[in-house]
């Protein structure tokens, strides 16, 4: 990465050699960062970002980050393989931290008002693509023990339609670790048109999604490009999910508890 940087610098842009200068300077976090922090870090536009990685052969800001995970050093990969010798308490121990450093990510102010806006929703949809779309699922479940009218729609298309036919009374719930997911992107942009409150949970907070959104929850855990679908960043966003959920219960008590009753004898004889 570093010669191919390299050899097409003194092409480049005077913009383009910022983000050129500051890659290589910092290669090692640089597959961790949204294309936003990028641009904001070498003190550029996004779209100067995407011209340099079209510029230095790449399709996309997303292929050019897969690369340089793929290329990470082998001081890097020893470092890791050490790091594994206990597998179990060093799964637990970055789990544990995920869920830490999400708390205190959170902002109690925004989560209050997620909260009050879901509660005032006709219907309450979840959008999510890949591993996204597992913990739009788990959510639409878990509402659907208190009584709230929610959909999880994970195929892009139903949701681009699904976002069309939306209004001022209904409320999406964004889901995307990188904050720069196409198609999530893509339908919440029609349903903020069409009316909908957007709330989006991202863990970069200056990432493309936050454009749509009218409360940002951060919530998840940085991920490489070659890390997608990580437990960490998957429990950390189920987190948030639980806040939510835990938060409409609370203000709701009587309703809630009337409804965990009903869904659980709905299911009852579907376990032994």
């Amino acid at each position: 990465m570093i010669e191919i940087i390299n050899s097409y610098y003194p092409s480049l842009t005077n913009s383009e050699q910022k983000v050129a200068s500051f890659v290589l300077a910092n290669l090692d976090t640089v597959m961790y960062y949204s294309v936003t922090d990028l641009a904001e870090e070498a003190g550029v536009g996004e779209t100067t970002v995407l011209r340099f990685c079209r510029k230095i052969g790449f399709k996309g800001y997303q292929e050019f980050k897969l690369t340089i995970a793929q290329n990470i050093s082998e001081e890097e990969k020893e470092k890791v393989k050490s790091e594994s010798t206990n597998l179990v308490q060093a799964l637990c121990s970055n789990t544990v931290k995920a869920i830490e450093n999400t708390a205190s990510m959170i902002n109690e102010q925004d989560l209050n008002a997620a909260i009050h806006l879901l509660n005032g929703a006709r219907s309450i949809h979840f959008f999510g693509v890949g591993t996204s779309g597992i913990t739009a699922q788990d959510a639409k479940s878990r509402l659907l023990r208190i009584g709230r009218s929610t959909e999880a729609i994970v195929d892009s298309h139903l949701q681009a339609m699904s976002a069309a036919a939306l209004s001022k009374e209904d409320v999406v719930v964004g889901l995307s670790i990188s904050g720069s997911t196409r198609d999530t992107l893509e339908s919440l942009e029609i349903a903020k048109k069409a009316g909908a409150k957007i709330i989006a949970v991202t863990y970069y907070s200056r990432s493309p999604i936050t454009q749509f959104a009218d409360i940002v929850l951060l919530g998840g855990a940085k991920e490489s490009p070659l890390e997608g679908g990580s437990l960490t960043a998957k429990i950390s966003q189920l987190y948030v999910v639980d806040l939510l959920c835990t938060g409409l219960a609370l203000l709701t008590k009587d309703k809630t508890l009337e409804m965990k009753n009903k869904t659980a004898k709905a299911v009852v004889n579907k376990i032994y």
